[in-house]
């Protein structure tokens, strides 16, 4: 019931993950990253200890092969998970449990990993790949690419309603945290149009924790 991508920048070394799924809320209890560490998406009956605990494996100085791994050894009822992690140099790993629901698969290419479950076909993931890859620009917006590429070649087998896109930096909080819980139309359409608003603001938002002196106007009335 869900498909996603884990990836980096290579240029930035921003991470980002993107995630739709027909359930509510899946952003809430599937996606996890670390600024300099890695990002991880948890899905399939989650459990949702399973993303922290990769991403401290990362932190500290495992691979992501590593990491998964671990989660194999480590995980509780690991047979229904499905895993996905790319660390701080673009290496990815894939953890699929047999028991994942529907039609699953995954792929992986640089600085890039898709997986999902419940899909329309088997060529999902390496859409979503293929859509990472040939897109530019900021990592938002080739997840954004990569979500519609996905959707494009099927999505899942139902309707998809809700999704969300994580973005890391150099700060201790997610640069951009974007999530659509619930709705009856598209909801990675949602999450593009949110990102089209928040995208020319997201820097400023990182000034003003950082330093309210140096950041741009708040755009608010009384503002000055």
């Amino acid at each position: 019931m869900t498909f996603s991508l884990v990836a980096r920048c290579a240029e930035t070394g921003m991470f980002g993950l993107a995630i739709a799924s027909s359930s509510p809320a899946v952003a809430a209890r599937c996606a996890y990253a670390r600024a300099g560490v890695g990002a991880v998406a948890s899905q399939n009956v989650t459990d949702p200890t399973l993303g922290p605990f990769a991403l401290d494996l990362m932190q500290g100085g495992m691979s992501a092969a590593e990491a998964i791994s671990g989660v194999r050894d480590q995980g509780r009822f690991i047979e229904y998970r499905q895993v996905l992690a790319v660390d701080k140099h673009g290496n990815t790993a894939i953890h699929s449990g047999p028991n994942s629901l529907g039609i699953w698969t995954q792929a992986q290419g640089p600085d890039v990993a898709s997986g999902g479950n419940l899909l329309a076909n088997e060529t999902i993931p390496q859409a979503v790949v293929d859509g990472f890859l040939s897109s530019t620009g900021h990592i938002g917006d080739r997840l954004i690419a990569a979500m519609r590429a996905g959707l494009s070649a099927g999505g899942e087998a139902g309707p998809v309603h809700s999704a969300g896109m994580l973005i890391v930096d150099k700060v201790a909080w997610p640069v951009a945290d974007l999530r659509c819980d619930w709705t009856e139309d598209c909801p990675i359409e949602n999450i593009a149009a949110a990102w089209d608003i928040y995208k020319p603001q997201l820097e400023a938002y990182v000034q003003r924790a950082l330093d309210p002196r140096e950041a741009p106007s708040y755009g608010v009335p009384g503002d000055e």
